[in-house]
C-alpha cells in the first residue's frame, strides 16, 4: 500500500455535508442538525452498532463548533486520565475559552466510579461530554448520568448508504483515483463487513490492492479469495452479534432448549458479555412466559444477580439451566399485549380524570370535595373482593389483559371471569 493509515481512517468525513447515514439525527432540519447550527448542543450519548460513523460524528460536532476536542477510550483510560482532561478544561474556562467536548469511546466499559468522576465537570459546564456505546445505555451508564446527557440512537447503515461510502471512497481518495478497479458485485463485500463502514472500507482497500495487481474485477468470488481469514463463530461486535441473539432469543420462545442451549454456547465461546445475556433472558421471562409461569422471571432475575457475582468461566452454568428452564416453559405474551395495549389506548385517550372515589384525600378541602368517599375497600368484602369501577367512564369496560391459553392462566381467566361476570368478557 502506498499510505500506512487504512482508508477508513483517510476517509473520515470533513464536513457534516460528507457524513453519510444517520439523516434522522444529523440530516437537514433534524434535531441534532438543528441543535449544531444553533451552536447549543447538550451533552450526549450515541447509541448504536459498529461502524455507523459515532466516533467521526463527534469529530465533525467539535469541528462545526470550533470546539477543542478531547478524546478518550474506556479500554485505556481510567480516573486519572478522566481528571486530566477536566483541569485542562478548567484552565480553559478560567480564560474565558470556547467549551471542550470530551468524547469517550465506548463509555458503557467505564465503571461506576470512572463514570462518577465525570459528573462534576458535566454538571458545571466545563466539558460537554459526548459518549458512544454499543450497548443499551439505560444497563450501562449511571442515572445520574444518564439523566444529564441526551441519546441519539444511531442505526444499521443501508446498503446504499455502503454503496455511497465506497463511490465516496473512490472518487476522493488518491490511493484509490490511482488504482481504479471495477466493481462487479458488492454482496460479498457488504456481508464480510457486517454493516460496519470501517471494516467495509478497510476490506475493500486490500480487494482493491490484489484487483489492481491481478487487473481482475471486484466479484464475490473475488473478494471472499482474497480476505484470508475465517468468519469468526460469532462476533460480539458485529453483525452476527444481533443474529445470534435473534436466533437465541426465538429459539426460547419457540420452546427448544436444544436449539437455544446451542446458541447460548456460541455466544460463551465468543466471550460475550454474561450480563447481557442475562438482561435478555429477563426481558423474555416477561414478555414471552409472564403469568404462564411466574417463577420464570424469578429464577431469571436470580441468574442476573449470580452472573453479576460469578462471572466466567462458571456463570455458563447458571445461564445454561436458566435456558433450558425458559425454554422448556409453558409461553404467554398476554402481559406483553396487554401493557401494549394499555399505552396505545391512553395515547388515543389522553389524561383521562381519575374518577372521584379512587382519588387521593389528603387535605379537608378535598374530602369535602368528595374525593374516595365511594371507594369501596376489597378487603371488607367476602373473598376479598367488591365490583366497582376502576376506569375512567370514558373506557369503562376496556379489556387490555386476555389471558393466554395455558393452565396458570386458564385458571386466572376462571377467576376474573367470577368476580367480574358480564363486565369482561373473559
Amino acid at each position: 500500500m502506498a499510505t500506512s493509515i487504512p482508508l477508513a481512517e483517510r476517509m473520515r468525513p470533513k464536513g457534516l455535508a460528507d457524513y453519510i447515514g444517520q439523516r434522522h439525527i444529523i440530516g437537514e432540519g433534524a434535531v441534532l442538525r438543528n441543535a449544531v447550527e444553533q451552536k447549543n448542543i447538550p451533552s450526549m450519548i450515541f447509541w448504536g452498532p459498529p461502524g455507523v460513523g459515532k466516533t467521526s460524528l463527534a469529530l465533525l460536532i467539535a469541528r462545526e463548533l470550533g470546539r477543542p476536542f478531547f478524546s478518550l477510550s474506556a479500554i485505556q483510560s481510567g480516573v486519572k486520565d478522566i481528571r486530566e482532561v477536566i483541569d485542562k478544561a478548567d484552565k480553559l474556562y478560567q480564560f474565558n475559552q470556547e467549551q471542550p467536548i470530551l468524547f469517550i469511546d465506548e463509555i458503557h466499559r467505564f465503571s461506576k466510579s470512572q463514570q462518577d468522576s465525570l459528573l462534576g465537570a458535566v454538571e458545571r459546564g466545563l466539558v460537554t461530554l459526548i459518549g458512544a456505546t454499543t450497548e443499551n445505555p439505560s444497563f450501562e451508564v449511571i442515572s445520574a448520568l444518564l439523566s444529564r446527557c441526551q441519546v441519539y440512537v444511531l442505526e444499521h447503515l443501508s446498503e446504499q448508504e455502503l454503496t455511497s461510502i465506497l463511490e465516496q471512497a473512490i472518487a476522493q481518495d488518491a490511493y484509490l483515483q490511482k488504482h481504479p478497479v471495477e466493481i462487479e458485485e458488492y454482496e460479498a463485500l457488504f456481508r464480510l463487513s457486517g454493516g460496519d463502514a470501517r471494516k467495509l472500507l478497510n476490506v475493500f482497500e486490500l480487494v482493491v490492492h490484489a484487483a489492481h495487481v491481478q487487473k481482475q474485477p471486484i466479484t464475490n468470488a473475488f473478494v471472499l479469495k482474497q480476505v484470508q481469514q475465517n468468519m469468526a463463530l460469532y462476533d460480539k461486535t458485529g453483525e452476527q452479534h444481533y443474529d445470534i441473539i435473534s436466533a437465541f432469543i426465538k429459539s426460547i420462545r419457540g420452546s427448544d432448549p436444544n436449539a437455544a442451549v446451542y446458541w447460548l454456547a456460541r455466544m460463551v465461546e465468543g466471550g460475550e458479555d454474561p450480563s447481557f445475556i442475562a438482561r435478555r433472558l429477563l426481558i423474555l421471562a416477561s414478555e414471552d412466559i409472564g403469568n404462564a409461569n411466574p417463577n420464570a422471571l424469578l429464577l431469571a432475575n436470580s441468574c442476573f444477580q449470580a452472573v453479576n457475582v460469578i462471572g466466567w468461566p462458571e456463570s455458563r452454568i447458571i445461564l445454561g439451566q436458566t435456558v433450558t428452564y425458559l425454554a422448556s416453559s409453558a409461553k404467554s405474551n398476554a402481559a406483553y399485549e396487554a401493557i401494549g395495549k394499555a399505552q396505545t389506548l391512553v395515547r388515543q385517550t389522553g389524561d383521562l380524570p381519575v374518577p372521584l372515589h379512587l382519588r387521593n384525600a389528603p387535605t379537608k378541602l378535598m374530602k369535602e370535595l368528595d374525593y374516595g368517599t365511594a371507594y369501596k375497600y376489597a378487603h371488607t368484602y367476602p373473598g376479598n373482593f367488591i365490583e366497582q369501577e376502576f376506569f375512567p367512564d370514558k373506557i369503562s369496560g376496556t379489556v387490555l389483559y386476555d389471558p393466554g391459553n395455558n393452565a396458570a392462566e386458564n385458571k386466572i381467566r376462571e377467576s376474573l371471569r367470577a368476580k367480574w361476570r358480564e363486565r369482561y368478557h373473559y
